[in-house]
């Protein structure tokens, strides 16, 4: 506990990075306050009605999760950054099977430059139309009979479509400020900040059914515990990879030797990250989602008995998917081939393998006998929250935390920040928050 006070003491006397926290803490707080902002024209009595009778069990639900609740309090910010995120991962995706794109990604920083700029152009497109969706949702909501929307039709779509497009361009460019300015991924953190926002009144909820003897200490604790234990295992997981040596061979270039070294390309477990479990869930949330258009159809109601979130069908089909998004993912991100062909043009090999097509079949075969296990841990910790749910009665607020979206990314964020942490440290010849000076899996993984 000394040693991490001590950490902690370092990092403010190092004036930059002192600087880039403040900045970033700065711009965080801006970022919430955004998701409070009401948009004009709502009746805020009429939408806090609405929103205590919503299902979560939709891609709303899911939606109003990654932007921190400003979704359901019609915030100005209730988009959040998710339109930049779709439009990077259509472009991802985009360079699999349009030659363009594919030839932009491979001409190294001007490529990249260009993806970005047009990626920002097709983030405004899809801003604004899921802003047009989203005046069209809060006209049609009601309370009691009470429409949501006081103002007049024509234009409260105007000002929501404007408010709501200009929100995401503002989040867009503070993220990209944290990123310049501040410390760690700007767009990471934006939604890494709306996810924790949900925590203290989870936890303060917690302690109240401790308080009015609804649940005893004991048991508290032991969920405490099992938290724990489950975030451990999910860092052991995010940080766990397989490294293939390659080895290079000596080339005299003039009078200097280069080469003979021995290097390692990670290949991580859980290559695909958190994004199977983002598809799986827009997939699972779809059939509950047009449910609840019809709510007065039986067959509908069929159909949200069976994806509901605590049926075993549910849970099978869910971790069918994430597996096969698991497999599906990692293929997009990572090509053998390219590694290989990379390796053949600076005259590296793996020991004991031939170059070219040999040894792209051999990364090809670990990674998909690695990728297993990642799938199969992804699908166990997105079902897990409803178990733990249902075992010991927690509120389903907090039981998001025990897995699934929520904890994969917070992890993920929290370690990548970190690790930018422990390099100004380093670098100014203090001990970071590890013994060893370093966050071993995250540099390891990088090396």
């Amino acid at each position: 506990m000394a040693n991490f006070i001590q950490t902690i003491q370092n990092i403010f006397r190092i004036e930059e990075l002192r600087q880039r926290i403040l900045f970033t803490l700065g711009i965080l707080v801006v970022v919430r306050l955004g998701a409070h902002i009401t948009l004009p024209g709502i009746d805020v009595v009429a939408l806090e009605a609405s929103v205590a009778n919503a299902d979560e069990n939709t891609l709303f639900g899911l939606f109003d999760m990654f932007v921190g609740g400003a979704f359901s309090n019609a915030a100005i910010f209730a988009l959040g950054i998710m339109p930049y995120i779709t439009s990077s991962i259509i472009f991802q995706l985009a360079g699999v099977v349009i030659p363009e794109i594919q030839k932009m990604q491979k001409e190294g920083e001007e490529g990249r430059r260009k993806i970005n700029q047009y990626t920002r152009v097709f983030t405004v497109l899809i801003a604004a139309l899921q802003s047009w969706g989203v005046s069209i949702k809060l006209l049609n909501q009601t309370a009691a009979g009470v429409p949501v929307v006081a103002a007049p039709p024509a234009l409260f779509t105007i000002t929501t479509v404007i408010l709501l497009t200009s929100g995401t361009i503002f989040l867009m460019w503070l993220g990209e400020q944290i990123t310049e300015r501040g410390i760690g991924n700007g767009i990471s953190l934006i939604i890494f900040i709306g996810i924790i926002a949900r925590l203290p009144a989870s936890l303060i909820q917690e302690f109240t059914m401790v308080q009015i003897g609804s649940r005893n200490i004991v048991v508290e604790l032991i969920i405490l515990v099992f938290l724990v234990g489950i975030i451990a295992a999910v860092i052991l997981v995010t940080q766990g990879a397989r490294r293939i040596p390659v080895q290079y061979a000596k080339r005299q270039v003039g009078r200097k030797i280069f080469g003979g070294t021995t290097q390692y390309i990670p290949l991580r477990v859980n290559t695909a990250g958190v994004m199977p479990i983002i598809f799986a869930q827009s997939l699972m949330f779809i059939p509950n989602t047009i449910a609840s258009f019809f709510p007065e159809t039986n067959f509908f109601h069929w159909v949200a008995r069976i994806f509901n979130e605590q049926s075993f069908i549910y849970a099978g089909i869910y971790s069918i998917i994430i597996i096969f998004f698991a497999y599906f993912y990692t293929a997009i991100v990572f090509n053998p081939k390219d590694i290989a062909d990379n390796m053949k043009k600076q005259g590296g090999f793996i020991p004991g393998i031939r170059p070219g097509k040999t040894t792209s079949d051999y990364i090809d075969n670990i990674l998909t006998r690695i990728t297993l296990p990642g799938a199969m841990f992804l699908a166990l910790i997105a079902i897990l929250p409803t178990f733990v749910s249902n075992l010991f009665n927690v509120t389903p607020a907090f039981a998001s935390f025990f897995g699934g979206t929520s904890l994969l990314i917070i992890v993920g964020v929290a370690l990548d920040t970190l690790q930018q942490i422990e390099s100004y440290l380093l670098m100014r010849h203090y001990d970071g928050f590890m013994k060893s000076g370093k966050i071993r899996g995250r540099v390891g993984a990088g090396s």
